[in-house]
């Protein structure tokens, strides 16, 4: 079966078709380390890892790019807010960045370049784009000739007179069209530098990318670029004008972007209070209901955090981890295939069309329905059906990231009352077997009685 992908750059849905037959170069917008990291920000980073682990699921070979933006005029402003140097925001913030990175279970991209460590061939990458006139100096900055790019604002669907109303310009009287971005800033008093051939600067925001790309995905044309959707004017057009010129080759065959996240409604904002760092949610409501969460919208609809849906995303994996456990309990079968599996070719479908997750999540709320009327029959191939799905259900499970602990054996202790009790009942002791009950569970132990016997759970 094929995958097929929403295109930013044509608002259509294509098969994807990799430029090198089944390797895909993915690259994705990384954070900004002037503050702690949000859950706008894990949406963003668990949805694309996901894409990822799919992809080589379905068999891709694929090399993921995520830079880090360590030069920026937020962590300048933020450095002289708390009057240390820029550095030390930036090394901060990169420890607690890779921190959350752990909490939500996602490993490093494959490269995970920092600006800073990449000026040299940034000043490079800008240098040819002067040479081949789509850029000018004036005095110690550099700016892109928009309007010398034709194919400015196919992205972002948008004529170069919406876009003067719509960006943000950046004064300079001495700029040929105020819709000229920068790629090289000249550096004030107090603020980092680096020596380039314009005097003392730093990179814009925009050649970061572009550059980084290219550089660690060994190419001049990405298989695929993502980001979010507010990235796609101007950023993402800046970069496709920038990479283009410079190449004359396509800068990304496929875009895509995911939507935006509220709260309660609202814009997430520290001003009114709504600001929900990656620590705190992690805190408060585990990776895995996080990771639930974000898999019951599609990744290009914007998305409501609220406590009810935070609810919802932890009984479905409640749900999901409960099935799990019991399934573990019965002998692993590995002669039948998960493709023996009814639905397992659903989520597939629901995968390979745009990376569907909520169709796919309906989908395990069929198996997981069919897997539990599964237990409940005394059917010969039982047994070998339960072990096929529960492979599958861990592949799923390592796509989406999800984690199921193994639970702790039962202690000595824990089998002499489990024993006790099935014996009191045995005995019509229902008193005794009541306080037993009652004793396993004070020791974290459920007890669920079943035509086929006692069975337990840690609570």
């Amino acid at each position: 079966m094929s995958i097929f992908i929403t295109n930013s750059l044509t608002n259509q849905k294509e098969e994807l078709i990799p430029v090198e037959d089944q390797k895909i170069k993915l690259y994705s917008c990384g954070v900004t380390v002037y503050d702690r990291s949000h859950i706008g920000h894990a949406r963003s980073l668990y949805l694309f890892e996901t894409i990822r682990r799919y992809l080589r699921l379905r068999g891709f070979e694929v090399l993921f790019i995520r830079n880090i933006t360590d030069i920026d005029d937020k962590i300048i402003n933020k450095a002289r807010q708390q009057g240390c140097d820029w550095a030390q925001i930036v090394d901060e913030n990169i420890v607690a960045y890779r921190q959350d990175l752990q909490a939500l279970g996602i490993p490093p991209a494959d490269h995970e370049p920092r600006a800073t460590e990449n000026i040299e061939s940034m000043i490079d990458y800008i240098r040819e784009l002067i040479e081949r006139k789509y850029a000018y100096q004036v005095g110690g900055d550099v700016y892109f000739r928009v309007r010398q790019f034709k194919d400015y604002g196919k992205l972002s669907g948008q004529s170069i007179d919406q876009m003067r109303e719509a960006v943000r310009i950046e004064k300079d009287e001495n700029k040929e069209d105020p819709l000229d971005f920068a790629l090289w800033k000249e550096s004030q008093e107090g603020e980092p530098f680096w020596e380039s051939p314009w005097g003392r600067g730093r990179p814009g925001w925009h050649i970061e990318c572009s550059v980084m790309s290219q550089k660690y995905g060994s190419c001049d044309t990405l298989d695929i670029h993502a980001g979010g959707r507010d990235l796609i004017f101007p950023h993402h057009e800046n970069e496709i004008a920038q990479s283009e010129a410079c190449t004359g080759k396509p800068f990304a065959k496929y875009w895509i972007h995911h939507g935006l996240l509220t709260i309660d409604g609202q814009k997430m904002a520290k001003s009114l209070g709504n600001f929900v760092t990656i620590q705190e949610a992690v805190e408060h409501y585990g990776a895995n209901v996080l990771k639930m969460f974000y898999l019951a919208s599609h990744y290009r609809s914007n998305m409501d955090f609220s406590n009810e849906r935070l609810k919802e995303a932890s009984a479905r994996f409640d749900t999901l981890y409960a099935l799990v456990k019991e399934l573990r309990r019965l002998e692993r079968h590995p002669q039948l295939s998960p493709d023996a599996i009814p639905f397992q070719q659903d989520f597939y479908a629901a995968m390979d069309d745009d990376f569907n997750t909520p169709r796919a999540l309906a989908v395990l709320a069929e198996l997981t329905h069919w897997c539990w009327k599964l237990l409940d029959t005394k059917s010969d191939d039982k047994v070998l059906k339960a072990s096929a799905a529960l492979e599958f259900l861990e592949r799923v499970a390592e796509v989406f990231g999800l984690t199921f602990p193994q639970e702790a054996p039962l202690s000595t202790e824990e089998q002499n009352l489990i024993e006790a009790r099935a014996q009191a009942r045995r005995q019509k002791d229902f008193k005794r077997s009541d306080e037993l009950r009652r004793q396993l569970m004070d020791m974290g132990l459920q007890i669920q009685d079943t035509p086929e016997g006692q069975k337990w759970q840690r609570i």
